[in-house]
């Protein structure tokens, strides 16, 4: 049981989901969840989705809070977008293993040893990360923008490393990559998807493209989570394997009742070390105190949201085909997210 929880408001008399639901209401909150998060917190919130999906729909309410169901950079980016609302996050140690592989020192020292290159920063790194970046990209639109690039632009690419390495095999392009990776998406083992396949030799393969090559190599399918979920539920196959964290199956599941979905299996034969440990933080129980005292909240300083803003404002420009200045940010040093 959570610490926060007083004498006043033992756990076993609360009815958290009546409780979050009246804390909604009295707060004007909007609750969002990511698709990896638990069923129960899917099941509860007012949209579930990708991240940056839920900022942009969280920003376009009329609430004052956001509670953020997902992990540190995902509410991160909904303060970015919505600077006004106040912006909780169930457990403020839901991070990501991207965003860690990455710290803003490190990251500013290796652009200023490519002043040449754009930073093509993929979504999935802190609010100092993206100000220190170009362009911010998503799994679902990183193709489109890069493919939009002049070709003689040199190209760095953070923090995944698989994700750029399938980005270059996609568009063609050169690029240096960060060398971070996403700790669920490694952990998928080749031999037990192989062993899966034959199992299942009509069910075809969704991948998320922050699975290494030797996996994305079976994938009849690679795309972002919502394009996963797409897939899954217009392809006509009965039984379909999907390569990236289980808890998306409640999404699938749910939607299309008839039909088989099976997580690929990590080295043991089974999903249990493909669940993310960050998304798992979050509970109905830190939810219910995060609604009832505001708290963990994000605080990003303005000077530092205004240039994590730039590159994400550039993302939705150059997707929807509108002429951007890509002269290249300068790597100053990191600025506080406190």
């Amino acid at each position: 049981m959570d610490a926060r929880l007083s004498s006043r408001d033992p756990l076993h008399r609360l009815d958290l989901r009546a409780e979050i639901d009246r804390l909604r209401r009295a707060r004007n909150a909007v609750i969002l969840a990511h698709y990896y998060q638990t069923p129960a917190l899917q099941d509860l919130a007012d949209f579930v989705g990708d991240s940056l999906e839920l900022s942009r729909k969280a920003a376009e309410t009329d609430a004052d809070v956001i509670a953020f169901c997902g992990v540190r950079f995902m509410a991160e980016t909904a303060k970015i977008l919505s600077p006004r609302k106040i912006v909780v996050l169930p457990d403020l140690e839901a991070g990501c293993s991207l965003e860690d592989s990455c710290p803003p020192d490190k990251f500013a020292a290796f652009r200023d040893a490519h002043p040449d290159h754009l930073a093509i920063t993929y979504i999935n790194s802190s609010a100092a990360v993206k100000a220190l970046s170009d362009i911010i990209v998503t799994s679902s639109s990183a193709e489109k923008i890069i493919n939009a690039l002049p070709k003689d632009r040199k190209i760095l690419f953070a923090p995944d490393r698989h994700l750029g390495a399938w980005l270059a095999r996609r568009t063609g392009r050169e690029m240096l990559l960060w060398e971070g990776t996403c700790i669920v998406h490694e952990a998928f083992s080749e031999t037990e998807l192989l062993k899966l396949k034959a199992l299942h030799p009509e069910a075809p393969v969704a991948a998320h493209p922050e699975c290494p090559a030797h996996i994305l190599e079976h994938a009849d399918m690679v795309g972002s989570t919502s394009a996963i979920l797409k897939f899954a539920l217009e392809s006509p196959s009965e039984t379909i394997i999907v390569a990236t964290e289980p808890h998306i199956i409640h999404q699938m599941a749910s939607r299309a009742p008839g039909k088989t979905f099976i997580g690929a299996p990590g080295a043991d034969g089974r999903c249990n070390c493909n669940m993310c440990p960050y998304m798992a933080l979050n509970t109905l129980e830190k939810l219910y105190l995060a609604l009832r005292d505001l708290e963990p909240r994000i605080e990003i300083a303005e000077e530092l949201r205004r240039r994590a803003l730039l590159p994400l404002e550039r993302m939705l420009a150059i997707a929807s085909g509108v002429a951007t200045d890509l002269t290249p940010a300068q790597a100053d040093p990191p600025v506080s997210a406190d």
